[in-house]
């Protein structure tokens, strides 16, 4: 009994680590990456979680090529005119106010999401590889012009590799992410569900999650795995323990 105490023992510690180390592991991967933008103060309030908005680019048929539904925040580091000072502010992207255009080719489409009351022009490019049929957020532009920027702001960088996906499929993550554009310029994303390239129809075709949910949905595998093992370390025990204890009560 003895020995079955210490691999229970050793059973329980060995599951603790495993569920600790997957619950690390979890919070490790959703800490989105800073930006490289330094700042000294934020002018305005959070404004919370965006709302999801569902946006679309057709051909010049009619037909949709583009399909995206997503929350979308704009963190963007500037020269205040009230503050004279470099400042970051936060920005939510409404979908109520925001005009939706681009254009769609064999291997690159485009969605152009614009706000005229903040005067923002925000721009993604999707590359698709037609050798190995996968598509990529490639290229990300904006222009802003708000009310406390002493200039326009404007960043564009070409050599993204973001929002990976396979043709005729979408790709979808659930979990906040944050994609690194530019200095000064980083974006947050909620609830994001794109397909650049293969649809069939105004719907999407069938989701690829991202790393970030499929590391969400390993937490339960694990603790559920390891629980389960202890259970059996414990039934296995208690038959050991029942039979040695019927074989003391044997006529010598």
């Amino acid at each position: 009994m003895t020995q079955l105490a210490l691999v229970q023992s050793w059973f329980l510690g060995v599951t603790l680590q495993l569920i600790l180390a997957a619950v690390l592991h979890q919070g490790l991967a959703t800490v989105a990456p800073p930006t490289t933008a330094q700042t000294t103060t934020t002018p305005h309030k959070d404004p919370g979680r965006p709302e999801k908005g569902t946006y679309m680019v057709k051909n010049s048929n009619g037909t949709v090529c583009l399909l995206a539904s997503m929350g979308l925040q704009l963190n963007i580091t500037f020269m205040s005119v009230s503050q004279n000072k470099t400042v970051q502010d936060i920005m939510n992207l409404q979908p109520n106010v925001t005009k939706s255009s681009g254009s769609c080719q064999q291997d690159s489409a485009s969605l152009q999401l614009t706000t005229d009351a903040e005067k923002t022009n925000l721009t993604f490019f999707f590359t698709l590889n037609t050798t190995s049929s996968k598509y990529h957020l490639s290229e990300v532009s904006l222009s802003a012009a708000w009310p406390d920027m002493k200039e326009p702001f404007v960043a564009l960088n070409r050599s993204l590799d973001y929002l990976r996906g396979t043709l005729g499929y979408s790709y979808m993550c659930r979990e906040e992410q944050t994609l690194n554009v530019a200095e000064g310029l980083s974006i947050n994303t909620f609830q994001v569900q794109v397909q650049p390239f293969g649809l069939n129809g105004d719907q999407f075709g069938a989701a690829e999650e991202c790393q970030l949910d499929e590391d969400d949905m390993l937490i339960p595998i694990i603790v559920g795995a390891a629980l389960a093992g202890l259970v059996l370390i414990v039934l296995l025990a208690y038959l050991i323990g029942r039979k040695r204890s019927h074989a003391g009560y044997q006529t010598i």
